[in-house]
């Protein structure tokens, strides 16, 4: 008898699931990035990224954002007003 796990015993690890922002414009369409959509292997890490970044995102034209985890709509639109 050995100690060799049947196989199947173990999950593999899921694949990340990116988390990224879609900009929008002030009429609701969306803005597509120069540089391509920024993805963040965690939510913090894209929350984080904005908090830093809006100012700048908002000077490109962006009115506002909506947080996606994947194609699954997380949250928004948030302005990027003060």
């Amino acid at each position: 008898m050995t100690n060799t796990p049947e196989p199947g015993a173990f999950a593999t690890p899921s694949a990340v699931i990116p988390w990224w922002w879609q900009h929008l414009d002030a009429d609701g369409r969306v803005l597509q990035p120069a540089d391509g959509r920024q993805e963040f292997p965690t939510r913090s890490d894209a929350e984080s990224w904005v908090g830093e970044f809006w100012t700048d995102l908002a000077a490109e034209g962006v009115a506002s954002v909506t947080l996606f985890e994947g194609d699954r709509e997380v949250y928004g639109p948030m302005l990027l007003s003060t």
